[in-house]
């Protein structure tokens, strides 16, 4: 039987992650996956690999939690190997979506343009003054919503300035800060009732699986072309996501890609339906 791995709650390791559990429950409801639980919080912090039952044989398997980093995916991937647990996604497959500079060159035609640095102390203003009128500032992998760091920099930003933007970014990120800067051409989406029309898109081996609004939009705004969804559908992993969105002048655009296996789903998707199409993974 085909397997779905979740995060177990802190406190006990047959109890699923609060986060998780309609999901848990679509995935019980289906009766076509085993489901397993393991001890998220023990393996970040000791990296030790604590299951709630054990796999006698070798199953191919799917996660479903929290996000890694690539190089402790890797690690992830490796230990539950020994626990006859065979993830579908490989870490080369996950570090080519979890970081966004690794997939940017496949997506360059239809996303917003950026300039990586590596390094934190080598991010040139002046090039990218030269490059962007306006930019906002992510590491490999998220920005930091939700905070009162501005969503969009202008390019007569001095220097000082703009070196304290850096270092406070960088306090937000905190552990969680991953790979180096990336500054992205700031875009100007198209608003509807106050709220962006963004639009998540699963794919499943190389097929578009589900297709979702994703930004609490109202339900009559336009969706993604469909030839520009069907375009990123070969891109390299069983199992990945494409956000799109809007621009204020009708044009869509890629703002970003993720490893499917760490991606949300989408407010009142049909979580289901989700995991009905799920099988299209395991025939890869």
């Amino acid at each position: 039987m085909k397997m779905i791995l979740f995060p177990s709650d802190y406190f006990d390791i047959n109890k699923i992650d609060e986060s998780f559990k309609n999901e848990y429950e679509a995935v019980l409801s289906n009766g076509n996956f085993e489901t397993v639980l393991f001890s998220y919080d023990e393996w970040i912090a000791e990296r030790k690999m604590k299951l709630n039952h054990k796999v006698d044989t070798m199953k191919n398997a799917i996660y479903r939690g929290w996000m890694m980093k690539p190089k402790v995916y890797e690690n992830f991937y490796r230990e539950l190997q020994k626990k006859n647990i065979q993830l579908m996604t490989l870490p080369n497959e996950y570090a080519k979506f979890h970081s966004f500079p690794n997939i940017y060159p496949e997506l360059e035609e239809n996303t917003a343009k950026m300039l990586v640095y590596n390094d934190v102390r080598k991010v040139d203003l002046k090039e990218i003054k030269n490059t962007f009128s306006q930019f906002m500032i992510k590491d490999y992998v998220k920005s930091v919503k939700g905070t009162d760091f501005p969503k969009c920099i202008g390019s007569d930003m001095e220097e000082d300035e703009f070196n304290g933007l850096v270092k406070k970014f960088l306090e937000y990120r905190g552990e969680l800060y991953t790979g180096g800067i990336c500054i992205k051409e700031y875009l100007d989406l198209k608003l509807y009732g106050g709220k962006t029309n963004e639009y998540r898109v699963f794919y499943m081996n190389n097929q578009t699986a589900t297709v979702s609004r994703n930004s609490g939009q109202p339900c009559y705004t336009p969706e993604p072309p469909k030839e520009l969804i069907e375009k990123y559908r070969n891109l390299p992993s069983p199992f990945y996501t494409v956000d799109y969105a809007e621009l204020s002048d009708g044009t869509w655009k890629i703002i970003e890609a993720g490893d499917g296996q760490v991606s949300g789903l989408s407010d009142n998707q049909n979580i289901r339906n989700f995991y009905r199409l799920m099988d299209v993974i395991f025939e890869r």
